[in-house]
Parts: structure tokens; sequence; C-alpha cells
């Protein structure tokens, strides 16, 4: 895959590029990243890529033919090319999901007080990371680039994967490390008795609490097993169902041992 990332400020990718995942990504060959300077593209002769709106207002905006000369000069065949606005639709996994099958992706990130309305018609989608205000498209790009890096093959394990909120309408569940004491907060029992299938479904109720709690509106839309209605009764009970007191206790007989 290839992303190419229009941008004023190339420099603020250099430390996204040269760390952690997405150094490894790139390394491996799984991703390709071009980050391609507007300010390359105008034909201005002060080298300006910007200038005050026509018919007055606050600040600068950026001028159509730099960014739709840069977005021309790396179109490719069956590229997609985004424009970062609040008129586009909120980006989610689902999303990430549907870019990281694109084999080339070209993220055009704005800077000031906007960028020429005409500029919209040169490119694929509108997309939005949030309804807030940010002062450029960088940090969307990095957001964008790095969510949809890390689903492709190889970038990295495939296990890593699988149970992370948001691949279905449900947050994660809760993640322990040693000491099991700190401070006094405690990691559950459960996690210690080594019936894989107890912490599965206790992981799988938790799930479901956290869910309900914080993500309300993601809630509504996951649809519930039968196990899954039966676990949040267990949760709303406020009982250790027999499931988990049977679990705890081959689990005490294990450590014993």
């Amino acid at each position: 895959m290839k992303i190419t990332i229009l941008t004023l400020f190339p420099a603020m990718f250099d430390g996204f590029m040269g760390n952690s995942i997405m150094k490894r990504a790139i390394a491996k060959g799984c991703v390709e990243i071009e980050i391609a300077d507007i300010r390359s593209f105008t034909k201005d002769k002060y080298g300006r890529t910007d200038t005050p709106p026509i018919g007055g207002g606050a600040g600068l905006i950026e001028k159509c033919q730099p960014i739709v000369d840069a977005i021309k000069a790396v179109r490719t065949e069956g590229s997609h090319a985004i424009l970062f606005s609040p008129r586009g639709t909120t980006y989610n996994e689902a999303k990430a999901k549907s870019y990281a099958k694109v084999d080339h992706l070209i993220l055009v990130c704005g800077h000031y007080e906007g960028v020429d309305e005409r500029v919209n018609a040169y490119v694929d989608e509108l997309l939005s990371i949030g309804d807030y205000v940010l002062t450029g498209g960088e940090i969307p790009a990095m957001a964008v680039s790095d969510s949809v890096i890390r689903l492709l093959e190889g970038a990295i394990a495939s296990e890593s994967l699988v149970d992370e909120s948001f691949n279905q309408p449900l947050l994660e569940y809760p993640q322990y490390t040693e000491p099991s004491d700190y401070e006094g907060q405690k990691v559950p029992d459960i996690l210690y008795t080594g019936d894989h299938q107890a912490i599965e479904k206790w992981r799988r109720k938790q799930s479901l609490a956290l869910t309900r709690k914080f993500r309300p509106d993601l809630f509504e839309k996951l649809v519930l097993t039968k196990a899954d209605k039966k676990l949040l009764t267990e949760l709303d009970d406020g009982e250790t169902p027999k499931w988990e007191s049977d679990a705890l206790e081959k689990g005490k007989k294990f450590l014993k041992k």
C-alpha cells in the first residue's frame, strides 16, 4: 500500500514515520509513505500558497492551484484522494478497514482558515475525525495513517487485532499486568484460574458492562446474544454466578499444587 500526504509542513511527519509501528511497517515494506510539499507546486512568484478570502473575512485561505496541481501530480490509477473537512463523514474503524484495502491513499491536509471551495471537486471524499477545530489536517492525516497501517498484513501481529475496541460495537475488556496488587488495586482472581473458558466469559461480561456505561451509543447498536443477556443479568444482580465461583475454586486448587 502507498499513502501520499499533501501538506505545507512536511517536517511534522518526521517523527511520525521514524518511530514504533510506523517505522517497522515501512521497513518491512508493508507500506510506502510519500510526503509531498504543497508549497513546491505553487506558481506564485513569491511562493505563497494562501491569500485573504474574496469578499473579506478573517484569516487566510489556501489557494486552489497549488493543491489541485499537487493532487494531479501524485494521482495514480485507482488512487483515493481525501480532503479533511468538517463537512466530511466521521472517521471510524469501518472506514479504516475500507482504506486498508486501497492501493494508494492520498490525504490532503488543509491549513489556516480552510481551502478554496473548488478543491473539493478534485478529491474523492471529504472526511472528518471529529467535531472540534484543529490548526490543520496534519494530525488527522497521522491518525488515519496510523489506524490504517496497523491493519495491513505484517504491520503488527495478527492476534493483536482480534479483541480490540471497535472491531465490533463493543469496548475492549480490562487488561492487567504484574504486580497483582498495586497500591490496593488488585488483578481480578478469575484471571489467575487458568480456566480459559471462564476468563473469556468474564472478559465478555466486562466488555458489555464498559460499553453500556461509557458508550451507550455503541451499546444500542450491539445485537445481544442470549448468552450476552444472561451475562448482563448476572452483572445487574451483583452476585457471583456458579460458572465463576467454580472456576475460582478450581483455580485455588491449581495454585495450591
